[in-house]
């Protein structure tokens, strides 16, 4: 038997006037998921422990089997195991986002976040930005790394995890009431602006439409974090496949091997099918038992407030991956196990993420539940399958009674 999860970053959201009362979810045309939904088990499960902050990290790592009262440490540390940053125990890793502020001639305070992504910028002009950040922002303690994309890393030696706000938190907002307390950090990320700002990487976006990724915004900070093996607490060999810092820094802390899919960048237009297909070779030729098959396009696009363009990552993840992914277990006779849910939703009206329960999908190839007419948020609640510690949803799939 295989195992897989198929994760669609923020794919939940909330009934919205524009659909005709309907989410995303349910307008997106779906007729794999809904196929299977026809013969699987069908529910709602809480990822985010209640008092903790509703983020992909503590979300995804009790998609995982984490339980995040235990093993969450904060998030830029799970990225910092991703990039390769060897942390030491007093060190502190912060996100730190290339983002877009609002260029209005007032103080930087009075700036407001546009883009919490900068247009999704690429990683090749990322790192020359962040190459500028550590000319320009150099201070004895304090490193920048280069990640994926708007997300990289400031790690500062012997330092304090501080308590800071997610950019995506506050789009349109005045920054001001949410700059660091810090005076090191709030005057990094002020000093950010005037080495940005006119850098010839965003003069060059400014003329193809882009916005320029104009300033730094720290957030995530935590110290260095201890995740059990994945392979001994399961007995499942298990590799990820994902675009982003986070989930690859998950696997390296569980020791799950990770595959990179050439194309694949955590936007709108990833290569859905070459993350099916890397699923496929691992799980048939490579003989892993377990994958986890994370797609971030439609949390992207959440938080952009596009409904079209979550639809459309939707509809990606049915088509290019589902089926893609199905068609080839079948075509190699595995028998499987599948488990399609997000780690949390990111409603289109409020452009973040949110707590609330999750709908989830379970699919056994070798056993035909009797389950709804379509996979969606209503459905699910209707079942009346609920897991209220969310973590132990991966135990179900595995078949194991703890995990």
């Amino acid at each position: 038997m295989k195992y897989i999860v198929v994760l669609g970053d923020g794919m939940a959201g909330r009934p919205l006037e524009e659909l005709d009362g309907r989410t995303t979810l349910e307008a997106a045309k779906t007729p794999v998921m809904d196929r299977m939904a026809g013969e699987a088990e069908l529910g709602t499960a809480s990822m985010v422990p209640e008092g903790m902050a509703p983020g992909s990290d503590t979300a995804n790592l009790a998609v995982m089997g984490y339980d995040p009262k235990l093993y969450y440490t904060g998030r830029s540390p799970l990225e910092a195991l991703s990039i390769g940053v060897d942390m030491e125990d007093t060190d502190v890793s912060f996100r730190c986002n290339i983002v877009t502020l609002s260029e209005e001639d007032v103080p930087y305070e009075d700036r407001k976040i546009i883009d919490h992504s900068s247009d999704e910028i690429s990683t090749e002009d990322a790192a020359v930005l962040i190459e500028s950040l550590r000319e320009g922002l150099k201070k004895e303690g304090y490193e920048f790394y280069v990640g994926t994309s708007y997300r990289h890393l400031l790690i500062w030696k012997n330092g304090k995890v501080v308590d800071l706000t997610p950019p995506h938190d506050i789009l349109t907002r005045r920054i001001g009431d949410y700059l660091p307390q810090d005076e090191v950090l709030r005057d990094m990320m002020k000093k950010s602006y005037d080495i940005l700002e006119h850098h010839p990487i965003n003069e060059e976006r400014r003329k193809k439409g882009l916005n320029p990724a104009n300033s730094a915004w720290f957030w995530g900070a935590g110290k260095k974090p201890a995740l059990t093996s994945f392979e001994e607490r399961t007995g499942k060999k298990g590799v990820m496949i994902s675009a982003v810092d986070l989930l690859k820094g998950i696997a390296v802390g569980a020791g799950m091997d990770r595959v990179l899919v050439e194309g694949a960048n955590g936007g709108l237009h990833t290569n859905y099918e070459g993350k099916a297909k890397a699923a496929v070779r691992a799980l048939v030729d490579e003989k892993y038992d377990f994958a986890y098959i994370h797609i971030e396009a439609p949390d992207e696009m959440g938080h952009q407030g596009s409904i079209q363009d979550k639809i459309t990552a939707i509809e990606n993840i049915d088509k290019k991956v589902l089926r893609v992914l199905l068609e080839g277990l079948d075509h190699a006779g595995e028998d499987y196990r599948i488990l399609i849910l997000p780690d949390h939703p990111t409603p289109i009206e409020v452009r973040t993420h949110t707590g609330d329960p999750v709908p989830y999908l379970l699919y056994d190839s070798t056993i035909k539940e009797e389950g709804m007419e379509a996979y969606n948020e209503k459905t699910a609640a209707r079942t009346g399958n609920t897991w209220d510690d969310g973590y132990r949803l991966i135990g179900h799939l595995l078949q194991e009674e703890t995990c």
